[in-house]
């Protein structure tokens, strides 16, 4: 839940070029204090330019980026111990376990021990401080990188595609954490190209590709705007496609080899026509996501 507070980051006309490519070109937004903000967009979008220019890791070619009332760039000292990055690709220190990894991290900036076990606890791996980073499962390194990130206890936290190749159960239990860190109060920055994660965690998203913010609002409201159909699928041969055209509300009924979909901008009376006939049994409904918000913005498909 978003909470009150003043803007945390403002980001305004930002632009960069590498020759011909233009990686960002003119993005601006603001994050309030306390918000659970998502980048969204395929690989080469420019979410990971955007972000390193915010967190001062590279310099804009023009416009204006506030961090905590400070210009990131050039590099602040000031702004270190109060932001915690967590890149794409993550290094360890070899032959380290996972409580000397975060020990050694927390030395530099003068944090106890007694915070590096807590933040162990924090991200799930109390019982793996002993165990060599080379041991751990990918998820579990994504978890001690962002524990690396955390562990002086900064305001902003940015966090680079962080569920990037976890498996799907890896994937959830790293939400858990996410949601754990702003319960917090920690203002989350945060870019994927999984949209389904960013429906669930954030409180605003902004859709990019190709260096342009193309849309940016909650999930909700990008997902009302849209004006989407809902589609109603049930098992074929459950009921005859010209039976269920006589339905109120039905919009079209297509079958394939496997089921019947109906497309409805009115799903209750349809819903309600299918009780009344005990058509419920494995019953799906699908409606409108930001995927679809996308390939509406876009008119193409998805690139993960």
């Amino acid at each position: 839940m978003t909470r009150a507070g003043g803007d945390a980051i403002v980001v305004s006309d930002i632009r960069k070029s590498y020759g011909d490519l233009k990686a960002v070109d003119g993005v601006s937004f603001t994050v309030r204090e306390g918000e659970f903000f998502g980048i969204l967009g395929p690989n080469g979008a420019g979410k990971t330019t955007t972000l390193e220019i915010i967190e001062g890791l590279r310099e804009a070619d023009s416009g204006s980026v506030s961090l905590l009332g400070e210009s990131p760039w050039p590099r602040k000292v000031s702004l270190l111990p109060r932001i915690g990055v967590q890149l794409q690709a993550s290094a360890f220190f070899e032959k380290l376990t996972a409580h000397e990894q975060l020990e050694t991290f927390a030395s530099l900036y003068g944090v106890s021990t007694k915070v590096v076990d807590e933040m162990l606890e924090i991200v799930g791996l109390g019982d793996k401080a002993k165990t060599r980073e080379d041991k751990l499962s990918g998820g579990q390194r994504q978890r001690l990188s962002i524990a690396c990130a955390l562990v002086h206890d900064p305001d902003v936290v940015f966090l680079d595609e962080p569920t990037a190749a976890l498996d799907p159960q890896a994937r959830r239990n790293l939400w858990d954490v996410l949601r754990a860190i702003q319960e917090r109060g920690k203002t989350i920055v945060y870019t994927t190209h999984y949209l389904d994660e960013a429906e669930i965690l954030c409180d605003r998203v902004a859709i990019m590709d190709h260096g342009t913010i193309l849309a940016m609002d909650t999930p909700n409201a990008l997902v009302r705007g849209l004006d989407a159909p809902t589609r109603i699928m049930l098992e074929r041969g459950a009921l005859q496609v010209e039976q269920v055209r006589g339905f109120v509300g039905v919009d079209d009924v297509t079958e394939d080899e496997q089921q019947l979909v109906i497309t409805t901008r009115k799903p209750a009376p349809v819903l309600g026509a299918l009780a009344e006939r005990g058509n419920l049994d494995g019953l799906q409904v699908r409606t409108a996501t930001l995927e679809d918000v996308f390939l509406d913005l876009t008119g193409r498909e998805y690139r993960a």
